[in-house]
């Protein structure tokens, strides 16, 4: 596995609505992305500083596993970093070869049309690890 750069930090929050000019003016700039990902039951916000980005995740049902998350963390918090990757695919197989336990085993689609996997913390030392690949590169 050799990640490319950070592609994003997620960041849980109750209320993208809340939450989004508290980051226009730490950051200087507007979101410039607010989309709905209904498979996962979340809403998210993007704001990009250099290469990197920000994503807010503000849950859209209580099963969500943002909502869950805040339950157990109701101040909200970073939830996880991306890493973008090439051969998403490969990066799974050598990782799961490698025992990291995965959470996904094949990629699926995520925000801003990223396939996107997810290591479990418990084998990343605490940190929910998530990859992305963009298709169209």
């Amino acid at each position: 596995m050799k990640p490319t750069h950070i592609e994003h930090l997620g960041i849980a929050v109750k209320s993208l609505d809340e939450v989004i000019p508290y980051y226009e003016q730490l950051l200087g700039s507007k979101c410039y992305s607010i989309e709905e990902v209904a498979d996962q039951k979340v809403r998210t916000a993007f704001f990009k500083i250099g290469q990197t980005k920000i994503e807010l995740l503000e849950p859209t049902s209580p099963e969500s596993t943002i909502a869950k998350w805040l339950e157990k963390n109701p101040h909200g918090g970073v939830h996880h970093v991306a890493f973008c990757v090439e051969g998403l695919q490969v990066v799974l197989d050598e990782a799961a070869a490698a025992g990291l336990q995965l959470i996904d085993k094949q990629p699926r689609k995520g925000a801003e049309g990223l396939n996107i996997a997810f290591l479990h913390p418990k084998s990343t030392h605490g940190v929910l690890t998530e990859l992305c690949e963009n298709p169209n590169k």
